[in-house]
């Protein structure tokens, strides 16, 4: 059986997510929830200029993420909407 990854939320992130509407929130959260146990799901893409960060859709959100492989910890530092750059400042 493969380990279950940690996840860590920035409070960066936690600031998206309570700005979202509940069904948003919901899909949101059950999206980052599943990165526990395959943090690498088909749809990740990594980010590019940004060592060890991946981003992953979930509806009109983006949620962006570091993998820590040796202490199976996942670290979600922004949630966006998708065709929003801000998502990407401050990176």
């Amino acid at each position: 059986m493969s380990k279950r990854y940690d996840l860590r939320i920035a409070r960066t992130a936690e600031k998206d997510l309570v700005d979202l509407q509940a069904k948003q929130f919901k899909q949101v959260v059950s999206k980052i929830l599943s990165l526990q146990g395959n943090p690498r799901p088909q749809d990740c893409k990594s980010l590019k200029g940004y060592e060890g960060g991946y981003r992953v859709d979930q509806g009109e959100y983006r949620i962006l993420y570091t993998i820590d492989d040796e202490n199976f910890l996942v670290d979600i530092f922004r949630v966006g909407k998708r065709n929003d750059d801000e998502v990407y400042k401050n990176l």
